[in-house]
């Protein structure tokens, strides 16, 4: 079993060094008085500072110096760290495994529809469009809710004025039939 050496006194009192490497990267008011160290496994010593940044409860500026033979400290990192019951963002989700979920969950939603459909519990009495299982794409268990062309529904095309004065530029150059027009 190995052990963590001894601290080095030099790197515990090397709060001046500690403190100039945080000035250089954050403003001296977030940085609050010395809350510490902690012994590292290779000798180095991480200095902890209380943390004044709005919105970082919990987390501390932390300083890693390391000296070699009688030199002076020198700084490793600098950092903010999370203690703990500090707030973290929560955990990171792949992207695919959301998109699983999604799909598991519009598939849930298909079914319960076709179930009250089925079962004609449908007693709000509103008038919507229920889900078709012929919508439902049997590959990944999602109805194609949304048609090409289609954002949220719209069809895009539909929007855009330059097809419209496309299609009526194009209408202007042909020969009109001047019988149809009269007899109108």
């Amino acid at each position: 079993m190995t052990s963590k050496p001894e601290p080095d006194a030099a790197l515990i009192g090397a709060h001046d060094v500690a403190l100039a490497a945080l000035r250089e990267i954050t403003p001296s008011s977030t940085i609050g008085p010395a809350a510490g160290y902690l012994l590292e496994d290779d000798g180095s010593v991480s200095l902890r500072f209380e943390n004044r940044l709005p919105g970082y409860p919990g987390w501390y500026w932390t300083v890693t110096l390391a000296r070699v033979e009688d030199s002076d400290p020198t700084v490793l990192e600098v950092e903010l760290l999370p203690n703990e019951g500090a707030l973290l963002a929560p955990e990171w989700v792949p992207w695919a495994e959301r998109l699983a979920e999604y799909r598991a969950h519009q598939a849930e939603l298909v079914e319960q529809a076709a179930a009250e459909a089925a079962s004609g519990d449908d007693e709000s009495g509103d008038d919507h469009d229920d889900v078709d299982e012929d919508d439902v794409d049997d590959e990944h268990g999602v109805g194609d809710l949304l048609h090409a062309g289609d954002l949220d529904g719209v069809d895009i095309d539909e929007l855009d004025d330059s097809t419209a004065d496309e299609d009526e530029d194009s209408d202007e150059g042909a020969p009109s039939d001047d019988a149809s027009d009269e007899e109108e």
